[in-house]
């Protein structure tokens, strides 16, 4: 066979035309579980970050034991214990009714991937915070502003700033890691071209699931580009 006058079979076309509808589905489902565990997980971090913060001593030691162990421990372990291991306790999760969230390897996955990435974006928000000048703090306080007051004007909008960059380095990271979880039977984009390669033993179709990858990530990249130079273009020097 002339591999020049056989673009479609060096592309992988066959297998495009039989998996395609599969890794379009798998695709789906990654940018599901990245968007909805990036969101809570927003949400989680910045609770952690006001407790690591402001919060009392006992319940700063535990919330850095929390951000501790999950950027310490790596994401494909944390998933096997969730997956494996909370489904283990299948009768206690049925007296509580929560069986129908940890027999499911999406739920599993989320779950894992919320509590992850809250602790990282947690320390991200710690930091963002610790860096605003102490003295603005102050001068909100002697004006008379309430600390939700201080918070929502004075603090979040500066420190989200800061963040904003190491936030979308971490939605990246999301996505790439996301493969992990076809070790867990989840049929994301990972785990429909290993279905796809494994039926089909064309090694094209990692090459195609790459690019895509690589063009969501590029994508995403390119928005967070433009979205921190729309909410920075007032900190330019004219």
């Amino acid at each position: 066979m002339n591999w020049c006058e056989a673009p479609g079979y060096w592309l992988g076309h066959e297998v495009l035309q039989n998996y395609g509808c599969r890794i379009a589905a798998g695709f789906w489902i990654t940018v599901e579980l990245v968007v909805i565990a990036s969101a809570i997980g927003v949400v989680a971090a910045l609770c952690v970050a006001l407790v690591r913060l402001k919060g009392p001593p006992w319940a700063r030691g535990l919330m850095a034991a929390y951000t501790t162990f999950f950027r310490g421990t790596p994401l494909l372990c944390q998933l096997f214990l969730v997956y494996y291991g909370f489904g283990s306790f299948r009768i206690f999760w049925q007296d509580i009714g929560l069986w129908w969230f940890f027999r499911e390897p999406f739920y599993c996955a989320l779950f894992t991937f919320t509590i992850n990435t809250a602790a990282y974006q947690a320390e991200i928000f710690r930091g963002a915070i610790a860096s605003l000048p102490r003295g603005q703090i102050e001068a909100a306080k002697a004006l008379g502003l309430s600390r939700v007051q201080l918070l929502r004007l004075i603090v979040l909008p500066q420190a989200m700033i800061v963040a904003l960059r190491p936030l979308g380095n971490e939605l990246i990271t999301m996505i790439k890691v996301s493969a992990v979880t076809s070790l867990v039977t989840l049929f994301d984009l990972m785990g429909a071209t290993k279905l796809a390669f494994a039926r089909s033993f064309d090694l094209s179709i990692y090459l195609f699931t790459a690019a895509i990858y690589l063009a969501l990530v590029e994508t995403i990249r390119r928005v967070w580009a433009h979205l921190e130079t729309r909410l920075t273009r007032h900190l330019k020097l004219a």
